[in-house]
């Protein structure tokens, strides 16, 4: 059983669905009963034409559960619209789910949240932890999203920052989280970009090459993480740093600045340097009051705090952090960071295991947990 192929026909099945008329809750509880027949049945032989057996199939349950409820005419009138079995068509409806689920009657953050479980695959523990809400919160908003759209025609797409955010979220998860979106993610922005001429599309485009460039350095041959200021520059991707730098250049010389932009911008700087030391951390610090400013978020101000503390001294970046709540995630391996390079080691070995036991995922654990032993041993 192929799971990456179903996995990646079934936003263009559910989007056929919805554009064949049935209703965006009904359409993925059909393609849901869909997915699990193929599971049952394609280890025998799998169909030559996989997305338009899962159409036709996904069909025939929405069929189904319609003519539970209603009258006779309708069903009758429903069968009328079964389509024929035979090869569906190529085109990829993905984009255009995204827009649809985005749709105007759902408030933004509820938009996103909906999208990136029913199209982007991720669970709603991921998703929490994106918004920096407990799970139960997230599983409530995805709830209520679902019933707002229930029984609306998906005929009014929503807005492009919307879609931007959801591209955004899919991307992260993807870069460092448990299942492989960005990819994805780039090849959907890529999309966007070629059809809607805005600075802060080609803004998150560029930021996207520009991480994705470093992925390679990311983990060592075991699996740990290895850190931005360690990494073999060697292995980034030239050409995407390249790519990415001329997209941001040209989006940032139409002077409608967004945080897209600013984060491309900081992550440019990033690539520019030949080794960690020449890092141009004072203007880096200038793009996150850019970035700060245009969004108010303690995330920004969480990693504006580590750039004070490489461009001013860990005491400068001890005291912008401060004022930041020490439960937002990562606080705890920041400030321990800071006070290792100012020397209190006693202090930075307690705040690294303190950040291990929050870590949401097992490399980063590990990672903490060794920088925190390796301090106790030194002291």
């Amino acid at each position: 059983m192929d799971e990456a192929l179903l996995r990646s026909l079934t936003p263009g099945v559910l989007a056929v669905l919805v554009r064949r008329g049935a209703d965006f809750a009904a359409a993925e509880d059909a393609v849901q009963d869909a997915l699990v027949e193929a599971v049952r049945s394609w280890p025998g032989e799998q169909p030559r034409d996989a997305k338009g057996w899962l159409v036709t199939v996904a069909w025939r349950k929405f069929l189904d559960a319609r003519r539970a409820d209603t009258a006779r005419r309708r069903r009758e009138d429903l069968v009328d619209q079964e389509p024929a079995p035979g090869p569906a068509p190529a085109a990829d409806d993905t984009l255009r789910l995204y827009f649809l689920c985005a749709h105007p009657s759902l408030t933004p953050s509820s938009a996103v949240a909906l999208t990136l479980r029913a199209v982007g695959g991720l669970t709603t523990r991921q998703i929490a932890q994106a918004y920096l809400v407990p799970e139960a919160t997230m599983a409530q908003r995805i709830s209520r999203a679902k019933r707002t759209v229930s029984g609306v025609r998906f005929d009014r797409p929503g807005d492009v920052a919307t879609v931007l955010r959801v591209l955004y979220l899919v991307f992260n998860e993807g870069y460092s989280g448990d299942v492989d979106l960005a990819a994805e993610a780039i090849r959907l922005t890529r999309q966007l970009a070629a059809v809607i001429d805005h600075p802060e599309v080609a803004g998150l485009l560029a930021l996207m090459l520009l991480h994705h460039a470093r992925r390679a350095a990311r983990t060592a041959p075991d699996g740990s993480l290895v850190p931005l200021a360690e990494q073999d520059r060697t292995r980034w991707d030239t050409r995407a740093i390249a790519e990415g730098v001329g997209i941001l250049q040209a989006a940032l010389a139409r002077d409608r600045l967004g945080e897209f932009q600013a984060q491309a911008a900081i992550a440019a700087l990033h690539a520019d340097a030949r080794c960690a030391e020449e890092t141009d951390w004072v203007q880096i610090v200038e793009w996150y009051d850019e970035l700060a400013r245009l969004t108010d978020s303690p995330v920004v101000r969480l990693n504006r705090a580590v750039a004070v503390g490489e461009a001013d001294g860990p005491r400068a970046g001890l005291a912008a952090l401060a004022p930041l709540d020490t439960a937002l995630p990562r606080h705890a391996a920041v400030a321990a960071y800071l006070h290792e390079r100012d020397g209190d080691l006693t202090t930075a070995a307690r705040l690294y295991a303190e950040a291990a036991h929050r870590a949401p995922d097992l490399a980063e654990r590990d990672y903490l947990t060794r920088r925190a032993a390796r301090l106790n041993a030194r002291r």
